[in-house]
């Protein structure tokens, strides 16, 4: 508060911190919680009560032609009894089936079934695999950007980087759909060199592959992996690397020694953002499996919240998804030796 008193005057930082206070309780506080809560909690009712509505109706149905027939009053009193009580019964039962009351506990978290477990692990090691393929191809890019410049450095980051993610994503993964369909352009090239006879069905089946949507999120995410090495590797003194080599160090001994733990929290930062998006990713999956290669535990979410209108097991699956992206950026940092500090610089 005082730094910023400092910059701007007290009444524009009271404005700046207000609003910084309402960012995080409307965008991350009250969405958070109310997603933990729902997924703490369920309906459950003893036995199939509508199936128990069913036999009261029918029961009260033939009461009623008892009653209908019966002309000793004493009977008649009877059956008005019974047909009170089962009228009570079921009045009873449509209230609770109605609005059942709510049990708190952890059992939306256990009650993932196997094939759902299978998908979560599969899914968690995809985007581990996602991330470290992204690096291996990004950490060359980022390197040549933040040493490159002058007009160098502006037609790298325009022609490879800027102008190609101008446009809208899902228009980058449609492109490479239709790059990697059966009948795409690969198998398109495939077929006219004679490797692939596609009038025969004998295309090759990249979309029934995990590596199309490895592919398709690397190119869509690159960008989150490419700037924040480029911003730490940039501050780099670049007499550090004429020093090492001036010393007889081979160009991987100055990558190991000198640039890549410079370049740590940008490598950090990348691999969080790569991480959490690719495990986190719909529309990716989606278009490029095109429901040949497997759901991704994203697709399992949308699910549970819009096809079995399950709100708390769907609640307990983004929480879970939650978890262990929480605990992946922790484990990056604890990795890379560094802080919240660093990864904000």
């Amino acid at each position: 508060m005082g730094s910023l008193a400092r910059a701007y005057g007290r009444p524009l930082a009271a404005a700046i911190l207000a609003i910084a206070a309402l960012w995080i309780l409307a965008l991350i506080l009250v969405p958070l919680g109310a997603m933990v809560e729902q997924s703490l909690w369920w309906r459950e009712s003893k036995g199939d009560i509508s199936l128990q509505i069913d036999r009261i109706y029918n029961d009260i149905a033939t009461i009623q032609l008892d009653r209908a027939s019966e002309t000793d009053p004493a009977k008649q009193a009877a059956l008005d009894a019974t047909l009170e009580q089962r009228q009570a019964e079921a009045t009873a039962l449509e209230a609770q089936e109605k609005d059942p009351p709510k049990t708190y506990g952890l059992a939306n978290f256990t009650r993932m079934s196997g094939l759902h477990l299978y998908i979560f692990v599969r899914t968690i090691l995809y985007a581990l695999m996602v991330t470290g393929l992204a690096f291996v191809v990004c950490y060359p890019v980022a390197y040549v950007v933040a040493l490159a410049s002058g007009p160098r450095k502006a037609v790298i980051l325009m022609v490879a980087l800027i102008v190609p993610y101008a446009i809208n994503e899902l228009l980058r993964v449609y492109a490479w759909l239709m790059i990697l369909d059966y009948r795409g352009v690969i198998n398109g090239l495939l077929s006219w060199f004679g490797v692939v006879d596609l009038d025969n069905r004998g295309w090759i089946p990249f979309l029934e592959n995990p590596s199309a949507v490895f592919l398709a999120m690397i190119y869509t995410y690159v960008l989150f992996m490419v700037f924040p090495m480029v911003n730490t590797l940039e501050t780099l003194d670049r007499n550090q690397i004429e020093a090492a080599r001036d010393l007889g160090a081979s160009t991987l001994r100055i990558h190991r020694r000198v640039i890549i733990p410079h370049a740590k929290p940008g490598i950090a930062v990348g691999c969080i953002m790569t991480f959490m998006l690719s495990a986190g990713s719909y529309s990716v999956p989606a278009i490029m499996t095109r429901g040949q290669g497997g759901d991704w535990f994203s697709q399992l979410v949308y699910r549970q919240f819009y096809e079995s209108n399950n709100w708390n097991m769907g609640s307990a699956y983004a929480v879970s998804l939650l978890v262990v992206c929480t605990t992946f950026i922790l484990i990056m940092m604890r990795l890379f030796g560094v802080g919240l500090r660093d990864i904000a610089k």
